[in-house]
């Protein structure tokens, strides 16, 4: 079973040991754009105005990803921050902002937010929120598209297929199906 959530809602989550020890907040959701993952967090202290830590959370270190709080076995996952954020961060890991357009050249919004789909042994990207382009003809503030790949990835511009346009939701719910039949779609093109 997977769980779609936006990664602005998993900022500030508590990081908390199997032991029942909080550690951590989520600072940051650490985005390996390239691989369409989550490579991990940043963290910043228990307190309301801590500074960030030189720590940081790699994915494979979380033992589980919950609607209140972010599991690990014990603060033995938590690695150097650098070990974390500066590949993705050099792999294109900011794409808040960047523009989305299609391979054939279409804008279709802003990203303001991201989509991940998180399973039991993985959180990958399957969307973006975007603030639509007029070229959707939305009215609505913040539109949702899926992600079945992306053709390419910059602090700028995502570029993503075409078909995309053809799957804009309203809401997590109904992209949560959209998901599922853009990547039948896009696997019966490139057979």
């Amino acid at each position: 079973m997977s769980t779609l959530m936006l990664a602005s809602e998993i900022t500030k989550r508590v990081v908390v040991t199997l032991g029942g020890e909080a550690v951590a907040r989520v600072k940051d959701v650490v985005l390996d754009a390239q691989a369409g993952r989550i490579a991990g967090f940043t963290l910043s202290g228990l307190r309301l105005l801590s500074g960030p830590k030189r720590q940081a959370l790699p994915w494979d270190s979380v033992a589980g990803l919950g609607p209140h709080a972010v599991m690990i076995q014990d603060e033995r996952a938590l690695k150097d921050r650098d070990e974390v954020a500066d590949p993705a961060e050099a792999a294109g890991g900011d794409v808040l902002g960047a523009r989305v357009l299609t391979d054939t050249g279409t804008d279709l919004g802003q990203v303001t937010d991201v989509v991940i789909e998180v399973t039991t042994s993985q959180a990958v990207v399957a969307g973006y929120e975007i603030t639509p382009a007029r070229t959707l003809g939305r009215k609505e503030r913040t539109v949702f598209i899926p992600l079945a790949r992306t053709t390419a990835v910059s602090g700028e511009a995502l570029v993503v297929p075409a078909a995309v346009a053809d799957y804009v939701s309203d809401d997590l719910a109904t992209l949560d199906k959209a998901i599922p039949e853009l990547r039948s779609r896009m696997t019966g093109k490139e057979s």
